[in-house]
């Protein structure tokens, strides 16, 4: 008994350690790590925010791995890259200076959404470019019905893309990181994976789930006190790439909450990826609307959805892709 208690006592000093620790990198910035030379897998890298992980990857010096599903928008991606490592290596400099040698972007088409695709380009990768350093979860889609309106097909394809497949790439690249006991993981998700809203049921199902998966992994790192693999959890706001295109929250409060740019999200996800950050909610209001969503009750939340116009804030944007697709279909004499 007596133990138990010291041990307790323990716990909490480590807590309270814990909570100075975090709030010391408030007032003074961590520094960031260097990701030169290491190989950097993004997948979803032909645009959004896996074309702006590449590019800031780029400025560091990493060797990107680019994949897509779209062969075009990748090789878009990569050629902006090179010009990136172009830039890096033209500044003017003393003639006898030494230059590190320019890293190099490689592209391979993958549907993350088929574990075949994903393995066997897994396969490549290692070997035509080399062990895996960092992995970025990216690729990520959206239905735009609601439920019962929403094919199973589209279902499953959500889970799958946006869940499924951090499982998949997670398994072909984390068993060589566990042997060298390095690398990072980075799991791009949303705050719809925190706290839902009406009318994307498929999405913020697929989300939840791979916010479960990235937490659970990360319990199972530090169990196995494998501390050279690090985490990253990134949870933005709806961010303005256009996949949420028509999203409206209640006009008075939108200019206090406007979606955010991509390359301010990208920028804050970067700061934390680079400073071995556990997790990243962009804006920081995203931490409070979590927290607040574990203990009030949940007419409460209901409420506040409803004073936020968050409860409804979907219905535009699933009006537009209905319409949409109404137009396709007109086009094509459906």
């Amino acid at each position: 008994m007596v133990i138990i208690i010291a041990e307790f006592f323990v716990v909490i000093l480590k807590v309270l350690w814990a909570f100075v620790t975090a709030g010391s990198k408030w007032v003074v910035r961590p520094k960031e790590k260097s990701v030169a030379g290491q190989v950097c897998v993004i997948t979803g890298a032909g645009s959004g925010l896996g074309r702006l992980f590449a590019k800031e990857f780029a400025r560091r010096r990493a060797i990107l791995v680019l994949w897509d599903i779209n062969s075009q928008s990748n090789e878009e991606t990569a050629e902006m890259v090179r010009k990136i490592y172009h830039e890096l290596d033209t500044p003017t400099i003393k003639v006898d200076s030494v230059l590190p040698p320019q890293p190099q972007v490689y592209t391979y088409v993958c549907d993350v959404g088929k574990r075949e695709s994903v393995y066997s380009t897994a396969e490549k990768v290692r070997r035509e470019v080399g062990e895996v350093d960092i992995l970025i979860n990216n690729a990520g889609v959206v239905s735009g019905h609601p439920l019962l309106e929403c094919p199973d097909e589209l279902i499953e394809r959500t889970m799958v893309v946006n869940c499924h497949a951090h499982f998949w790439t997670t398994k072909a690249f984390l068993p060589k990181m566990l042997e060298l006991n390095h690398g990072h993981i980075v799991t791009v998700a949303s705050s719809l994976g925190l706290f839902s809203t009406a009318g994307i049921e498929d999405y913020c199902a697929s989300k939840f789930g791979a916010i479960g998966f990235h937490e659970s992994l990360s319990h199972e790192l530090k169990a196995a006190e494998k501390d050279g693999i690090n985490m990253t959890l990134v949870c933005p706001y709806l961010v303005d790439t256009g996949m949420f295109k028509g999203c409206r929250i209640r006009k008075e409060i939108e200019p206090f909450l406007p979606p955010l740019k991509p390359e301010f999200c990208v920028k804050q996800a970067m700061r934390a990826i680079l400073t071995d950050q556990p997790m990243i909610c962009t804006p920081r209001i995203v931490y409070m609307v979590n927290f607040m969503k574990s203990i009030l009750p949940f007419e409460a939340i209901v409420c506040m959805y409803r004073f936020l116009g968050a409860d409804k804030c979907m219905y535009p944007f699933l009006a537009q892709r209905k319409e949409a697709m109404n137009n396709n279909e007109a086009k094509n004499g459906i």
